[in-house]
């Protein structure tokens, strides 16, 4: 049996390509009114950076999460790159993070002569366990780095005390955290800085393209410059000063006003798209929990507290043996199911620019169970039976 794409309304999905037999893992956001926010960018003659449809974006970000400053960046690497010349990181420095994360995470810090301290992450999450960073500290520990694994909170409670307590930066990578919260408040907006991510895999997208969020006002002016080539730029904009001139270093970490008009138009309808893929969620939750039950594979947990966006659903399978055998007999039945990340520490330039610190105990045995099934905001109801179906299959035979 092979399920096929159900048939959009018309001028629904005009963008996207029509999808062939095979069920794929993602597909780019587009609600159909991107090419118009396009056209009206163009037509403004105004397409560099910081236009209407930067600003929309920025304050539609400012008010759902409550960040005192967001700028937008032409990606989440850059914003990432961004918070760790913020946080004046130099040659000799450590920053505590987990390995299992995208190289994004360590990359801004090494760039810049840290070394990247590992810790490992609690099982439950797949996020940094909390009750390990204070162990990883030492006199040259900067900034802990979090990440906010399928859009679920890290224990951010505990990891500001000691951050407080240590007088340390806390950057936050919620490249996958857009509207989910950790006790009412917004991801990315707990530490000093917090990043989030609009590449074509995340909720919403704008192909290639991110956004900083900063916490304290005291930061937004060395943004500002540091994002504008090292000039005050954005003054001169807002008619602050007559002219601008080279304040500072920096480089051009802002995006097209194409990709911020794309962007815009999904977050015009920001929580429909929450909406689809918690939906989406939550059928793949309940159609699987009986095989979680009879101790076939294991489901995400959400803690107490965390409230999460839909950004990923996978499952955990007994050993990467399984998981493999799994990811064949589902592209048998046309459906691509992917694994996630390698372990940082255990890579090249993990080896060369970390350290772990403590016991591997869950990165790299979990990282080799876990299974992402597909997930996207066009996925059908009847697609998520489907895919269901053959996961159920599979550990019936």
């Amino acid at each position: 049996m092979t399920v096929k794409a159900a048939k959009s309304a018309p001028g629904t999905y005009g963008c996207l390509e029509k999808r062939k037999n095979m069920i794929r893992f993602n597909i780019p956001p587009c609600t159909g009114r991107e090419m118009e926010n396009v056209r009206k960018a163009v037509e403004s003659m105004h397409i560099c950076g910081d236009g209407e449809f930067t600003a929309k974006c920025s304050a539609f970000l400012e008010k759902n999460t409550g960040t005192a400053k967001c700028l937008l960046t032409t990606s989440c690497t850059h914003a990432l790159d961004m918070a760790a010349l913020l946080c004046d990181i130099k040659e000799g420095d450590e920053v505590i993070m987990p390995s299992y994360t995208f190289v994004s995470t360590a990359n801004g810090f090494v760039l810049r002569g840290a070394k990247a301290v590992f810790v490992d992450i609690r099982p439950d999450t797949m996020n940094i366990d909390e009750n390990l960073i204070e162990a990883a500290v030492t006199e040259k520990t900067k900034a802990i780095a979090v990440v906010h694994y399928a859009g679920v909170g890290c224990e951010m409670d505990k990891i500001m005390e000691i951050a407080h307590r240590y007088g340390l930066f806390v950057v936050e990578d919620a490249a996958q955290g857009i509207m989910s919260t950790y006790k009412g408040k917004a991801l990315g907006t707990f530490g000093e800085f917090g990043a989030l991510s609009f590449h074509e895999t995340k909720n919403y997208s704008m192909g290639e393209g991110g956004a900083l969020l900063i916490r304290d006002e005291k930061y937004i002016e060395k943004a500002e410059i540091l994002r504008e080539k090292g000039t005050d730029r954005s003054k001169y904009f807002r008619g602050q000063v007559d002219k601008y001139r080279w304040q500072d270093f920096g480089s051009s970490y802002l995006p097209s006003e194409l990709n911020a008009a794309y962007l815009y138009a999904q977050f015009e309808a920001a929580d429909e798209i929450n909406r689809a893929r918690l939906a989406r969620w939550d059928q793949y939750y309940r159609l699987l929990f009986p095989l979680m039950e009879a101790g076939k594979i294991e489901l995400p947990h959400i803690p107490d507290g965390c409230v999460h966006n839909g950004h990923m659903f996978y499952i955990k399978t007994r050993d990467m043996e399984e998981r493999s055998a799994l990811i064949d007999f589902m592209k048998q039945k046309e459906i691509l199911a992917v694994f996630h990340y390698v372990p940082l520490h255990s890579a090249p330039a993990g080896l060369k620019f970390g350290r772990f610190n403590g016991e591997d105990k869950y990165t790299t045995r979990e990282s080799e169970r876990l299974l992402r099934l597909p997930m996207f905001y066009q996925l059908k109801e009847e697609e998520v039976d489907y895919i269901a179906d053959k996961v159920k299959e599979f550990y019936g035979r």
